[in-house]
This record gives C-alpha cells, structure tokens and sequence, in this order.
C-alpha cells in the first residue's frame, strides 16, 4: 500500500489532493483521514492557495467507511463501548467535515469514479462537483446497518432539497452521473479522460480573480445561508468593505478600465 495517504501537487495558485489508497478506492481510513485533516488544518493559512482540486487514485473516487476495519475494529470508530466509538467519530471523519465547513479556499471535487456513503459526502463537502462519466454516488449507510455519522444528513439536504435526499439514504440506491447532475448532486458531467482538465480549468479559472476576494465571497454566501436578509446585508456590506480597501481591488478596476491583464499580489 502507498505510504502517503493523499497526494498533493502544487499548480500555482491551485492545490491538487488526491486519495491514494487505489487498491481499496480510497476509503476514509485512519490514514487518509489524518493527513487530510492536516493539509485541511493548513489551507486557510496559505495566502498563497486560492482553490482546491480533490480527487481520488485510481478508479474510484471514495468508498467511504472500510468494511474490514468495521468487522475488525481497526479504528477507534469502530471499537469500544458507545462512548469509545462516539469520540472515535468526533476525532476522526467529523474533523474533515468541520474543516472543510471552515475553509475559506473554495474546493471543488473532481470525481472519478465511485463515491459511496461517506465517500458520497466528502464529495458534498466540497463547493462544486464535477463527474466522470463513470462516477456513481449512494448514501447507502443502511446497507453496513449503521446512519451517516459524518455529517451527509446536513450536507445533503442543502444539496439535493430534502426529498432527494432521504430517498438516497432510505433506498440506498446508486446514482449514475447522469443521474447525479439532474438531482443537482453535481453541476457537470465530462468524459473521464477530460475530468481533470476540467477542473482544473474551474479551478484556474477561480485562482485568477483576487485572493482576499474569492475567499470573502465564498465565506459570505456560507454564512449567509444561516442567516437572515437583514443579517446578510450587513455582513455584505462589512465584507465589502474590507474587500474595497485592498490594492488588489483597485488593481481589479484598472485592469478592466486600461483593457490589460490584472497583476494581483493577495493583497
């Protein structure tokens, strides 16, 4: 088995993560689990990262929970007594959740292939979604016995509207990509071959517009999903605020005043 559980690579502004536990499609084990904890931990801090690329090695995207360390107990959510296991969730897969929750950088999911129960909402706790046309999604927790101890049943809702969402959890069936982009599970299909360059694309595409200013839009369309109109437009307009006293704003409006290329220093 590979010795480092995800991979990263650098593209300028854009950091490419990819599961690399293929012989098992990439499952949220211990490892995996730690290190993606770690870089996830790092990312709002590296004023150089303006977009995440997640994905997975080799033909599978995530396939969530590892059935043989369930049997066995090979990790602490696994084993134990209920208050064992509930700590064992709180420290392990929730922390992705809760990072990615805070993470200003905005993250798209490139999936390649399967992304099955937990793997389904690794991929929800990105912003953006683009599939392989070979990619396949479940909720399917009931078929191991056990619910979503993640965080899929607050992600998914806000994703697919709560209908959809509860008829993935309660029948456990797949969705094809196809299937995947009608739900609004994901926002676009592309062979398997261009996935990559794909979101690269969005994701360069992303990194090309003020530092401070993609993350300050994405914080303030997160957190204004909990919120009222009124707590909303206040938040906007502190944002704005701050977002109009930065050199890479009025670098923004002289670029397109002077028809030139903008020169941006995150700033």
């Amino acid at each position: 088995m590979s010795e480092q559980k995800i991979l990263i690579e650098r593209r300028d502004r854009v950091a490419i993560v990819t599961l690399n536990e293929p012989e098992t499609r990439n499952p949220l084990t211990p490892g995996i689990v730690s290190e993606l904890c770690d870089f996830l931990a790092r990312a709002n801090a590296d004023e150089s990262l303006s977009c995440i690329v997640l994905t997975g090695a080799g033909k599978g995207f995530c396939s969530g929970g590892n059935i043989k360390d369930m049997r066995d107990g090979n990790d602490p959510m696994y084993r134990g007594t209920a208050y064992d296991m509930t700590d064992g969730y709180r420290n392990g897969v929730q922390m992705i959740t809760k990072l990615f929750h805070r993470l200003d950088v905005p993250a798209i999911a490139a999936v390649n292939g399967a992304a099955i129960g937990a793997g389904c909402d690794l991929a929800c706790m990105c912003d953006i979604r683009i599939a392989s046309e070979h990619a396949k999604f479940a909720e399917s927790f009931m078929r191991v016995g056990i619910v979503s101890g993640d965080g899929g049943a607050w992600l998914l809702p806000r994703i697919v509207g709560l209908p959809r969402a509860l008829e993935m959890a309660l029948t456990c069936n797949v969705l094809d990509a196809e299937e995947a982009r009608a739900w609004g599970l994901v926002t676009h299909v592309v062979p398997a071959a261009d996935l990559m360059d794909r979101a690269l694309e969005m994701a360069e595409g992303i990194a090309s517009f003020p530092p401070r200013s993609i993350r300050l839009n994405k914080r303030l369309i997160k957190q204004s999903m909990d919120m009222t109109l009124d707590g909303s437009l206040e938040l906007s307009a502190a944002y704005q605020a701050i977002a109009q006293n930065t050199a890479d704003q009025k670098e923004a409006v002289l670029a397109l005043i002077e028809k030139r290329r903008p020169r941006f220093s995150g700033k």
